[in-house]
C-alpha cells in the first residue's frame, strides 16, 4: 500500500525514530542503526525525527543511517522538525519558537545533523501563537524555493490553523496523534485533510505501545521514572492502567478471530480511517518491524471496524493523553 506524501508516494507504514534516542527507556545505537538498516531491507522509506528528540541525537542517528554505502539517499523519504525548545536542566520543559530567524537556523542544523542536502518534509513541530502563521509558512515556503526542503508540514494544529495556512502555500502533511485511544483528529483535522489533499501522518498510533498489549502494571513498575516518559503520562498511570487494558484485552478477541496480532489489528484501523493516513509507529529493535510494516496489508471489514470503534468508545478510555501541565505544549 502506497500513499502520496508530499511530492512522492512511499509505503503508508513509515518508521518513528524518537524512541531510538530517548522517551522509552534506554536505547542502544549499535542495535537502532541495525533497525534502521532492517527497516529499510524490508521496505520501509519514510523514516520519521525531529531535532529535539535527545537534543539532536536522534537527527544524527538518522544522519548515520542515510549516508552509509548501502543506502540510495533517493531512496528514502525523511521527515524532521523544527520549532520545539527544550531546556537542557529540564527536558521536559519545553517552549514553542516559530520565529523566522529561529526556524532558518533550525532547519540548517537538522540539515547538518541528517548530513543531506534537502529534508524531504519539514514540519513546524508546534506553532507559536504570538508569531503570525504569515511569517513561519512564509519561511518554510522561502526554504523550500532554496531547495532545502522539499515539503511542508505541522504538528498538532487545528483546523483553523491548517485552512490559514494552506492558503499561504501548500501543506503536504499534519502530523498528529490518533490511534484507538486517542481519536480527537476523526471529527477534527482529519476531515479537512481529506478535503484539502493533505497527507494525516499518525503518531503515536500504538498509544506509545500499549495498543500492542505488552505493557501492564508489572511492566510500568519496572520502567525508570527518569527514561520512560510514559510514567508521567495519566493513561498509563497505576489507577487508570487496568481499566485501558480491559479494552485491549477485548481488542485482542477481535484479533484472535482475525488470526492477527492484536497489534497489527490497531495500526489497520488507523490505516482504514481514510486514504490520505500515513503512520509512523516506532522500534527501538527490529523485533516488531515487520508486524508493524505488514499492518498495510490486513482490510479490516466495516462491521469489524464499527466493533473496534465500539470498544474504544472516546469515553471509555481512561485518562488524558498527557498531564494538563503539558497539555497544550508536550513534543509527539
Amino acid at each position: 500500500m502506497f500513499r502520496l506524501l508530499g511530492n512522492r508516494e512511499v509505503p503508508a507504514v513509515g518508521l518513528g525514530c524518537m524512541g531510538m534516542s530517548e522517551f522509552y527507556g534506554a536505547a542502544d545505537e549499535a542495535t537502532s542503526l541495525q533497525t534502521l538498516n532492517e527497516a529499510f531491507n524490508l521496505g520501509y522509506r519514510h523514516f520519521d525525527t525531529a531535532d529535539m528528540y535527545g537534543f539532536g541525537h536522534n537527527e544524527t542517528l538518522v544522519g548515520k543511517f542515510i549516508n552509509q554505502e548501502n543506502i540510495n539517499r533517493e531512496e528514502l523519504f525523511i521527515s524532521t522538525k523544527g520549532g520545539i525548545v527544550r531546556d537542557v536542566n529540564d527536558k521536559y520543559n519545553v517552549s514553542v519558537n516559530s520565529t523566522e530567524q529561529y526556524i532558518r537556523a533550525a532547519c540548517e542544523a537538522s540539515l547538518k545533523r541528517l548530513n543531506t542536502e534537502y529534508i524531504d518534509l519539514y514540519y513546524l513541530h508546534r506553532l507559536d501563537p504570538a508569531i503570525e502563521l504569515e511569517e513561519s509558512i512564509g519561511t518554510l515556503k522561502a526554504l523550500v524555493k532554496e531547495g532545502k526542503i522539499k515539503n511542508i508540514g505541522l504538528c498538532e494544529v487545528s483546523e483553523d490553523q491548517l485552512a490559514k495556512a494552506h492558503q499561504i502555500h501548500p501543506v503536504a502533511a499534519v502530523q498528529s496523534e490518533l490511534s484507538l485511544w486517542s481519536r480527537d483528529s476523526e471529527q477534527g483535522v482529519l476531515p479537512l485533510c481529506v478535503e484539502l489533499g493533505v497527507a494525516f501522518v499518525a503518531f503515536s498510533p500504538l498509544g506509545r505501545g500499549f495498543l500492542s498489549g505488552s505493557i501492564d502494571k508489572s511492566f510500568m513498575a519496572g520502567v525508570s521514572d527518569d527514561l520512560d516518559f510514559r510514567k508521567r503520562l495519566p493513561r498509563f498511570s497505576e489507577d487508570n492502567i487496568d481499566s485501558n487494558m480491559q479494552l485491549v484485552e477485548k481488542l485482542k478477541g477481535v484479533a484472535e478471530r482475525l488470526q492477527a496480532p492484536v497489534s497489527q489489528v490497531a495500526l489497520a484501523w488507523v490505516l482504514a480511517k481514510a486514504p490520505n493516513v500515513h503512520i509512523i509507529p516506532g522500534s527501538k529493535t527490529p523485533k516488531y518491524l515487520q508486524n508493524n510494516f505488514d499492518s498495510r496489508l490486513l482490510s479490516l471489514e466495516p462491521n469489524v471496524v464499527e466493533e473496534i470503534n465500539t470498544i474504544f468508545s472516546p469515553d471509555a478510555v481512561v485518562g488524558s493523553r498527557y498531564p494538563q501541565k503539558i497539555l497544550e505544549k508536550s513534543s509527539a
